[in-house]
């Protein structure tokens, strides 16, 4: 069993902590939490597991690393503070620990990174003994390793499309969806999500990444961003009233131009409601899908959605982009200490876990049953 921590429990970290529990070959040994309220309760309760795991939550950073896990999934964020997700990262590597994150968008293409972050984190590898994989949460592997694939099924190969496509009404994080992203906003308000070049630090990795696979060299990247008002007034289930007349929608690009084309393009299609924009992208059903199309010979288009216990795709989404960051943990245990990226870490069968969290499931059930029925009188 590998012993694994899991280092923050917002959205990501409560997936987590379920594909640990998952997992027949790790063992959730520590939880780390940065919310005093959330000290001392059970990892089942924070990851919304419907039982115990026997794991309190702890904030003491020290003592966990102490402990030196085998693997640390690092689910605190690094949106708004690179630096101190740098810091905890490079800790954890130093203490010889795998780390698997979506934490730091300037390595999902490693080999690109800025060397004042790519410098430390190499150093405490060497020191340690640890490894490190950065995959996204939009999700990484349908802007990598998905596109990849399907290419290969093509004679010839003219471009290659990744879109999201999503209402975001059903995402949980109303801050990002209002102030991130802007909708709901007035139409001259600034979105930091859009503001320019910040969608090239996100998703740049990734067209990078696609362009070393094909073997092709970019000229450069260019953004597009495109946004729309609402055309009246519309009510949400969770985030409540967008008024008419503020942003409702949003496409923008990020495409990686080959002889003066745009030739890989991740692109995303955003609304807080269906009305908005109805002839962009729709996904075929629910709220929302990923996509992969091929223009070539022949066209190829794959549509892949992902839908949480609760019916959730955004949910659902995150969740496959978690999979891929804890079934990546073994591969990562039995390989040489380093930094890898999508394209060094492959996308592992589930060897080994049909129809074991079923089991285990079960077994758990059963196990109450019992102790509950011997205590009665």
């Amino acid at each position: 069993m590998v012993s694994l921590c899991v280092w923050g429990t917002g959205n990501i970290g409560r997936l987590a902590i379920r594909a640990v529990d998952a997992h027949p070959r790790l063992e959730l040994t520590s939880v780390l939490v940065h919310d005093p309220e959330k000290v001392g309760r059970d990892a089942g309760d924070l990851g919304d597991l419907g039982r115990d795991l026997g794991v309190a939550a702890t904030d003491d950073i020290d003592s966990v690393i102490a402990t030196r896990p085998e693997a640390i999934v690092y689910a605190a964020s690094g949106d708004i503070r690179p630096d101190e997700a740098v810091a905890d990262i490079v800790r954890a590597l130093g203490a010889g620990a795998v780390v698997v994150t979506p934490a730091l968008y300037a390595l999902y293409d490693q080999r690109n990174a800025p060397p004042e972050m790519r410098g430390p984190v190499l150093a405490a590898i060497t020191e340690g003994g640890g490894s490190l994989f950065v995959s996204g949460v939009d999700p990484g592997w349908a802007n990598d390793v998905l596109p990849l694939l399907v290419s290969g099924l093509g004679s010839s190969v003219d471009v290659v499309r990744c879109q999201e496509i999503f209402d975001y009404s059903t995402y949980d994080q109303p801050d990002s969806v209002r102030y991130l992203v802007g909708m709901g906003q007035p139409m001259d308000y600034d979105a930091p999500m859009l503001a320019e070049t910040v969608p090239t630090m996100v998703w740049g990795g990734q067209v990078r990444l696609l362009a070393r696979a094909l073997e092709v060299e970019l000229d450069e990247i260019r953004e597009s961003v495109e946004r729309l008002p609402l055309e009246e007034t519309v009510t949400t289930a969770s985030m409540g009233d967008f008024d008419a007349g503020t942003q409702g929608a949003v496409r923008f690009e990020v495409q990686g131009i080959v002889a003066g084309e745009p030739l890989i393009v991740i692109e995303h299609v955003t609304r807080i409601h269906p009305s908005c924009a109805a002839h962009w992208p729709t996904p075929p059903d629910g709220d929302g899908a990923h996509r992969v199309i091929i223009e070539g010979d022949p066209r190829i288009e794959v549509t892949v959605e992902a839908t949480d216990r609760a019916g959730n795709r955004a949910a659902g989404g995150n969740a496959t982009a978690v999979g891929r960051l804890v079934g990546a943990v073994e591969w990562l245990i039995d390989a040489p200490p380093g930094l890898y990226d999508a394209l060094d870490v492959p996308l592992l069968p589930a060897t080994g876990r049909l129809g074991a969290a079923r089991a285990a499931e079960t077994s758990k059930t059963t196990e109450t049953t019992e102790t509950t029925e011997g205590t009665m009188p």
